[in-house]
């Protein structure tokens, strides 16, 4: 039994303006709802996270954790809840790292500047995670928490 076109025309029409809401606005989804709402907390650096990142700061540098913390950027960034992927949440040190003290020639306490690493923190958490279980590929990463001292990134990782 073939539908005719005009079916198929209000069928489309009617999913296409159930879309809006009554402002005119688009409806989110669940996982857009997921995502803008970690977004705010991170941006408006709630008492939730704090409280979470204080605990992440007890905890080993690459810990390898059982669910993502926020599932639609983790599911964004490739992760599949099935056998073969982890997560790992990494803590980086956030700012510029120190240089080598000199061997020779200058009192140990001068001219040791600091300097930028020249590879984003986002890159030195996929490298520590890799380290961390050699057996794993790095798929991607992405930004978990933060507080004035670390940033933590969530690793996904697959077999």
């Amino acid at each position: 039994m073939v539908k005719s076109f005009s079916f198929f025309f209000t069928r489309t029409a009617f999913y296409f303006f159930a879309s809006f809401n009554c402002t005119g606005g688009f409806i989110m989804n669940g996982y857009k709802r997921v995502l803008k709402s970690f977004q705010n907390s991170l941006k408006e650096r709630s008492d939730f996270l704090k409280r979470r990142v204080h605990v992440w700061r007890g905890e080993p540098t690459v810990a390898r954790i059982e669910k993502p913390s926020n599932i639609a950027r983790a599911r964004s960034a490739g992760f599949k809840a099935k056998h073969g992927f982890i997560i790992a949440r990494v803590r980086v040190k956030r700012g510029k790292l120190l240089r080598r003290a000199p061997r020779q020639g200058r009192k140990p306490g001068r001219n040791r500047k600091t300097q930028p690493s020249g590879v984003g923190l986002k890159r030195i958490a996929e490298v520590k995670a890799g380290l961390k279980f050699p057996n794993f590929k790095v798929v991607n990463s992405y930004l978990a928490g933060e507080d004035g001292q670390f940033k933590f990134f969530e690793v996904v990782l697959k077999k």
